[in-house]
């Protein structure tokens, strides 16, 4: 997908809210930007060319191909709100005497579809950790699930696809040698880490952040922008003493869940998701997942990697990648705890969060994107009420005034309400209006986006105005950083 003027606006504008949080505002963590092309041993030695696989089956009827573990976690997830709508059902009918959690443990069809999920989550996990394909396609059958398109339970068996895509470097008569595109950022970092802790003088514990393109050949692409083969990864990785992983992975939980909430699309429409099945670096991982308008999905990972990644880049180049702790007096391989986002999924996820269809007086309507200010694609639009009598050449002073720090555009087509709605489509928090009082007394109309109320403001308050409500520090106090 690409994205147009106002779109790549926004991705800038996320990027920059989660590289200032953690660069900038963390002393010890500090960003680099690593190739794309890697050494092909590098992905040897992170175990992608043997174990970054996902699990396929085919439908028959239909010829479409699915991930077989997505297909359960829809079934158990179905089961969940099962439950949930008995729950609602009884809530309605017993009123305030209603005891849910009483309910919960005496209605037999809670406790008959609480009994099933529960023993196929059992056996999806145990398949999962084990790599049992057959146990996997045997749970699908069993749970009678049909594919959505041809409604048949006509499946294929379960196998593994990686997910690299690979080419050839160099002509074919010389001798050409098979590379990768990255699928994850991460590796980019762990073969820096000697060259960032040495010539950044890093203590432990310390992290290195990136943000760069990763490539995952993925045969079920799906849901717009939220699962692609190209897409942009903010990863940090954050090196600790062993044996303090656990304590920094509850400790990184914990400052991710604020950033995401500090955008204020609502508390209870994040969650955490611990992983079924482990990755082949992970002892521990979970996921922030946001209510999206097909459900609760991942947006970032937390993972604690241990020391997986630097002790095979250490096996496979025959080189120390050691730090020495002056605390301890003793070398050691660092430990891991990442946290990784995927920017197209948190750009998904902030346009669902705040598109809005809102019902006005008069029966009309309007389209309005409500992002935090901090993210908005254009600050602020600068409108003269008419084309003549100075109002414009006053618009574009204030524009030249503003567009040094911020993203500001000047537009005269149309009538003013008409202007609004456009503004109101692309999320721009304010509009300013010139019009006659503002040749008379140096003051402008500026119309608030979610609320749509307007107010006088002089010009020269105008920038202290943006300032508080634009700036990423309004974000950033809520962060508890």
């Amino acid at each position: 997908y690409d994205y147009g003027q106002n779109g790549v606006e926004l991705k800038n504008n996320i990027k920059r809210y989660w590289w200032d949080s953690m660069v900038k505002l963390h002393e010890n963590i500090v960003g680099i930007d690593a190739a794309i092309f890697m050494h092909p041993k590098t992905w040897e030695a992170s175990g992608h060319v043997g174990a970054f696989n996902d699990p396929l089956i085919d439908n028959k009827d239909s010829k479409k191909r699915y991930r077989a573990d997505v297909l359960v976690e829809e079934w158990i997830a179905k089961q969940d709100e099962k439950i949930e709508k008995e729950v609602e059902k009884a809530r309605k009918r017993f009123g305030e005497q209603f005891d849910e959690a009483k309910y919960r443990e005496t209605s037999p069809r809670v406790a008959e579809t609480l009994a099933r999920r529960n023993e196929i989550h059992a056996r999806f996990a145990e398949a999962l950790n084990a790599n049992d394909l057959a146990e996997l396609r045997q749970i699908i059958l069993d749970c009678e699930i049909a594919c959505p398109i041809s409604g048949t339970r006509n499946w294929t068996e379960v196998r593994q696809f990686n997910l690299m895509f690979s080419t050839q470097m160099g002509s074919t008569a010389d001798g050409a040698s098979t590379i990768y595109l990255r699928p994850e950022t991460a590796q980019g970092i762990f073969v820096n880490f000697l060259n960032v802790q040495k010539t950044g003088r890093m203590k432990l514990p310390f992290g290195i952040a990136q943000i760069g393109k990763a490539f995952r050949n993925e045969i079920v692409a799906r849901q717009f922008i939220f699962r692609m083969r190209e897409f942009e990864q903010m990863e940090m990785q954050f090196f600790v003493r062993p044996g303090t992983e656990m304590e920094w992975w509850n400790e990184w939980k914990n400052t991710r869940m604020a950033w995401h909430r500090a955008l204020g699309f609502g508390d209870d429409n994040y969650r955490f998701h611990d992983h079924e099945k482990l990755a082949h670096y992970a002892n521990a991982a979970t996921d922030v997942e946001y209510n999206f308008p097909f459900g609760f999905k991942e947006v970032e990972g937390i993972h604690s990697r241990t020391d997986f990644d630097l002790g095979n880049h250490q096996k496979f180049s025959g080189k120390k990648i050691q730090y020495f702790d002056p605390e301890t007096g003793e070398s050691y391989v660092p430990y891991v705890v990442e946290t990784s986002i995927g920017v197209d999924r948190m750009f998904l996820q902030v346009m669902s969060a705040a598109y809005t269809e809102e019902k006005l007086e008069g029966g009309d309507s309007r389209v309005v994107l409500k992002f935090p200010a901090a993210l908005a694609p254009i600050k602020v639009a600068v409108l003269p009420l008419v084309k003549k009598d100075g109002m414009p050449e006053v618009a574009q002073r204030i524009v030249d005034e503003l567009k040094y720090d911020y993203n500001v555009v000047y537009d005269e087509k149309d009538s003013v309400g008409k202007r609004y709605r456009r503004q109101d489509a692309i999320g721009t928090p304010f509009c300013v209006t010139v019009d006659g009082q503002t040749l008379e007394d140096g003051t402008v109309t500026v119309r608030h986006r979610d609320t749509m109320r307007q107010e006088r403001v002089a010009i020269d308050a105008l920038r202290a105005m943006v300032d508080e409500e634009c700036s990423y520090r309004k974000l950033f106090r809520k962060l508890d950083l």
